[in-house]
């Protein structure tokens, strides 16, 4: 009990004394030692790391799942170290009403069956979004949050650790200061006191011995606290110098998740193209609103990612006098397409890649586009996109 006692004192006079210590810089009354520039650039690296992480966990997990109320019972059961009940996300609740509805309109009439062929496909891209997310997690969030929660847990506390030894270091210093001025001038007035009594005639170095042999204490309180703290830099920073390859750790994980996106995405343009392809089978009747009038209801519209703003410099074909050739007889020509283009309005043309259509010149159109026709379909094409065939 005596020892524990004391551990206890002990420890609360070296609370007090950091408390000291760390009230009087703030106050400007005591010198602070300061970090080297390299071990402050890594403090700096580090917190910029933590702050930014747990920004891009955060926006994620909002990606994965838009719902707080949903993201909280996930939570909650993840602190409870639960499972999280299976529930059905909103494509396959959209799935299942199609389906349903499709089945009550009669799987044998246009409408129903084409309700159950948009439920079936709404369930796989729920299906895939579920695929998303859990790979997302494990490979994506859950290293972002064991930095978190581990790695920069560590650092913190040794971090802390480094504080507390810099405070003793310095309160090391101010005491033993404190302790030269005040045995100096009580040594002082004691050596001149015996001067005058014993008329005894001391060096200077002799002098500074004794004063030096008045505090050893001190001095030795201020080397132990100095390789403590040294000690203690060197493993803050080595801890530190790790976020290089914490940083490398998350590349890789970055490199998951954008895997995972694309293989969701390319999954989701695969089942709704072979969506389209199947609607597209049924009568012109039922085709869609938004096709332009005489078009095809079997044709297929695929998105690409040519921006419209750029267009592709001209095939060196185009500068040969085809062009002025078509533009004088009003005649047509077979026309090779070069790229993807979408159709901006209803008066132009979608066309793929390699395809072949037939292109002519109107009278007071504008020089940079030609009439397009692929079957019944026309509208207006950029050149740029063409190469005439002879």
């Amino acid at each position: 009990m005596e020892f524990n006692v004391r551990r206890l004192a002990a420890d609360a006079g070296t609370f007090l004394s950091r408390a000291v210590q760390f009230t009087e810089e703030k106050f400007g009354q005591a010198e602070k030692t300061e970090l080297d520039a390299h071990l402050e650039t890594l403090l700096s690296r580090t917190e910029s790391t933590k702050h930014w992480t747990e920004k891009i966990m955060k926006q994620t997990e909002v990606l994965l799942q838009p719902n707080p109320n949903v993201r909280m019972e996930e939570f909650l059961y993840e602190m409870l170290d639960k499972k999280v009940p299976m529930r059905a996300n909103n494509h396959e609740l959209l799935g299942e009403c199609m389906i349903d509805s499709g089945h009550e309109f009669g799987p044998g009439t246009a409408y129903g069956s084409a309700l159950i062929k948009c439920g079936e496909t709404e369930k796989l891209l729920g299906s895939a979004e579920k695929e998303f997310i859990q790979s997302s997690a494990i490979n994506f969030l859950t290293p972002f949050r064991n930095f978190i929660e581990g790695d920069f847990k560590t650092i913190s506390k040794e971090r802390k650790l480094l504080q507390n030894k810099r405070l003793d270091l310095d309160a090391a210093k101010n005491r033993l200061k404190k302790a030269r001025v005040a045995d100096a001038r009580s040594y002082v007035h004691m050596i001149l006191s015996l001067l005058m009594e014993l008329y005894v005639h001391v060096s200077h170095s002799v002098f500074f011995l004794c004063i030096c042999l008045c505090f050893p204490q001190a001095e030795t309180e201020l080397r132990i606290a100095q390789s403590e703290f040294d000690r203690q830099a060197e493993i803050t920073r080595l801890l530190l110098e790790g976020i290089s390859s914490t940083h490398a750790h998350h590349l890789r994980c970055l490199n998951d998740f954008v895997y995972a996106q694309a293989t969701y995405y390319a999954q989701c343009y695969q089942y709704m193209v072979n969506l389209q392809k199947q609607l597209g089978s049924f009568p012109s009747t039922f085709s869609n609103n938004n096709q332009p009038a005489g078009s095809s209801s079997a044709s297929i519209w695929v998105p690409t990612a040519q921006p419209a703003a750029s267009l592709p410099a001209p095939p060196p074909s185009q500068a040969s006098p085809a062009l002025n050739e078509l533009r004088s007889t009003s005649g047509t020509r077979k026309a090779r397409v070069l790229y993807d283009y979408d159709a901006a309005s209803s008066s132009e043309l979608s066309l793929l890649s390699d395809e072949v259509i037939t292109v002519s010149s109107v009278p007071d159109m504008d020089s940079d586009w030609l009439m397009g026709q692929r079957g019944n379909q026309k509208g207006k094409v950029p050149i740029t996109y063409l190469e005439l065939l002879n």
